[in-house]
């Protein structure tokens, strides 16, 4: 298959422009947060104004249709939809991110095929799963892969199963990309399913024995450090570009910092929005804003969420800064290196869980009832304190990689 140039609607369209119109969904978020929790992700409707407005198609290759911005621009997008519904956020985060992932690692002949007319989604299974087979010319997988975020409005799925080696040697993780035409997302999520982050399309993936051509594969380990790529990613020579650089542990993370800054930001104003207009205990002739424990907590939670977002994107200028180099002359990106920008972000994680957690138990009772805001934003960072990626194991690895400890995932 040849290359054809694909353009996208408005070829012209700035940065700015498209952080507004994520800013713009604001107000039609915050009215259907519930409904869409309980539907599983944000719905027919919301999906068609993502489309349009070309959220999806922010870190995707100009080549193939995409913007191709960078990527604190598509951070700054991930936080203004986070401040309308969390759920939606995540949804969308880990259903469009991943185009940089594709770009990066894919060959040129397979990114033809995936990419296509340029309406290009995808999700993710990034922990191997399922089971994978040699057969002529590709593959044959099957099983059922967990935590899909954004399967509701992908038309792809990237997972990993692990391979036998056919020297003897221990199997390998092989990543394989596939279309919604072939695998069934499964009604396992939205309302009751979860505890926090119920509109995140985090819906299961059933895959039946579907053969996957070797073109549609790759074999490199991702996540940390570039010695463990086979050779040097595709993306950087197709695109030209350090953000295809395909080492996505750190801008991986970074995703989750935005998020939780946003939803930082949705609790203040919940938060802010109580303080004004509800009356204080101890003198009803008053509006709780003139508590000074109120100030003290919306002020302490307003400083959390401004170093959650300044960490954020202090985290991916240095992850970039990495890539750049490793475009420009090759300098290796190791594990330290990821591992750098990988807790960075975690800290900013965290500091935004820390905001919201602080404004939900300063509210008061009548507004951590089940369905009000506080209450969900409270319920949704849970899901980031028991994330994987938030767990001490990734502190040991950066204690590891600092003493120059060995470890198969540094490289």
């Amino acid at each position: 298959m040849t290359r054809r140039e694909v353009f996208p609607d408005e070829p012209g369209l700035t940065a700015d422009e498209l952080v507004a119109r994520a800013a713009a969904l604001r107000p039609i978020l915050r009215r259907t947060q519930a409904e869409n929790d309980l539907r599983g992700w944000y719905g027919p409707e919301i999906h068609e104004m993502i489309r349009k407005a070309g959220l999806y198609r922010v870190v995707q290759p100009k080549m193939f249709g995409g913007y191709q911005q960078p990527f604190s621009v598509f951070l700054r997008i991930i936080m203004e939809l986070a401040r309308g519904h969390p759920a939606t956020a995540w949804c969308y985060t880990l259903a469009s991110s991943h185009a940089f992932l594709i770009a990066s690692h894919w060959s040129e002949q397979a990114q033809i095929e995936v990419f296509g007319d340029g309406d290009f989604r995808c999700c993710q299974r990034a922990a191997p799963a399922g089971t994978i087979e040699r057969t002529q010319g590709g593959y044959i997988v099957d099983g059922v892969f967990g935590f899909c975020s954004g399967a509701p409005v992908a038309t792809h799925f990237v997972g990993a199963s692990m391979l036998a080696d056919d020297n003897g040697g221990p199997p390998r993780p092989l990543n394989f990309i596939i279309a919604k035409e072939k695998y069934t997302v499964l009604p396992d999520w939205g309302g009751t399913a979860s505890l926090g982050m119920q509109g995140s399309g985090s819906n299961s993936i059933r895959i039946d024995k579907v053969f996957i051509p070797e073109h549609h594969t790759a074999l490199n380990e991702v996540v940390l450090s570039s010695a463990l790529f086979e050779g040097p990613p595709p993306g950087l020579t197709l695109h030209k570009d350090p953000l295809y650089a395909g080492v996505v542990g750190g801008q991986y993370l970074t995703e989750f910092g935005a998020i939780s800054a946003g939803v930082a930001r949705a609790a203040l104003d919940a938060f802010e929005d109580l303080l004004r207009n509800r009356p204080m205990a101890t003198d009803p002739s008053r509006k709780r804003m003139h508590d000074t424990e109120a100030q003290r907590v919306f002020g302490r939670a307003t400083i959390l969420a401004d170093a959650a977002e300044a960490l954020t994107f202090a985290a991916i200028d240095i992850c970039m800064e990495h890539a750049r180099r490793f475009y420009v002359d090759g300098t290796p990106i190791t594990g330290e290196d990821t591992l750098k920008v990988w807790n960075m972000a975690v800290q900013a994680t965290m500091m935004g869980c820390e905001a919201v957690e602080m404004l939900f138990h300063a509210a008061g009772a009548r507004d951590t009832l089940g369905g009000t805001p506080l209450e969900r934003y409270f319920r949704d960072v849970q899901m980031f304190r028991v994330h994987v990626t938030t767990q001490p194991t990734w502190w040991i690895m950066r204690g590891q990689a600092k003493l120059g400890l060995p470890h198969p995932r540094l490289g």
